[in-house]
């Protein structure tokens, strides 16, 4: 009811349960899946990895802070961004478009918690300016020192324009900064990046 009185946005299907999801996704192609995590016969994370491994459509998961501990796990599994379930109707219109735009979405306070439970409490998440944390990934010895803080920022799940701030940078060089990171590090979108930059700490 919410997503379908938009003029941009048209509900092309629904599913009770992973299975039908997946099938409806394969049949109707739709560029956003609104995926819940606790469903019957398949849950959303095995969902969502099928359809991200097969490209069929960018997921946007939804989560609460009792079942958030899947979150760890539907970020390895492709999702693209994360809302939580109490988010208010414009915040998950907002959220759909921005994933349909090719965009990582990550609610602040999931992104704590993931970030808590990365780190499990043994390392700060903050980082000195032109530190690098991922120095024993060999991956990012091709990233320049500036690309390497914006991958710090990134990690910490700052915005562009928080970015932007930080490093005293236009956003749009930020946005090109970010776009780099991605290419460099063949990753699909700042969810990934946040997953690859914490899992140096540990």
């Amino acid at each position: 009811m919410i997503l379908s009185v938009e003029p941009d946005v048209e509900v092309v299907g629904e599913a009770a349960d992973g299975a039908q999801a997946v099938e409806q996704v394969r049949a109707l192609r739709p560029d956003v899946v609104l995926m819940d995590v606790q469903m019957p016969v398949m849950d959303g994370i095995e969902a969502t990895r099928r359809i991200a491994a097969d490209d069929l459509a960018k997921v946007l998961v939804l989560t609460t802070f009792d079942d958030d501990a899947y979150v760890d796990d539907a970020l390895r599994a492709g999702a693209s961004g994360f809302l939580l379930k109490n988010s208010d109707a414009d915040r998950l219109v907002d959220a759909v478009r921005t994933v349909a735009a090719g965009h990582a979405l990550l609610a602040p306070e999931v992104t704590r918690r993931v970030i808590e439970r990365m780190v499990s409490g043994e390392r700060p998440v903050a980082a000195p300016s032109g530190a690098d944390p991922a120095s024993s990934d060999p991956r990012l010895d091709q990233l320049t020192p500036r690309e390497r803080e914006v991958l710090v920022l990134v990690g910490q799940g700052l915005s562009n324009a928080e970015i932007a701030g930080e490093l005293f940078l236009g956003e749009a060089t930020v946005k090109t900064h970010v776009s780099n990171v991605l290419a460099k590090l063949h990753l699909r979108d700042r969810v990934q990046a946040v997953v690859l930059y914490h899992r140096t700490l540990t």
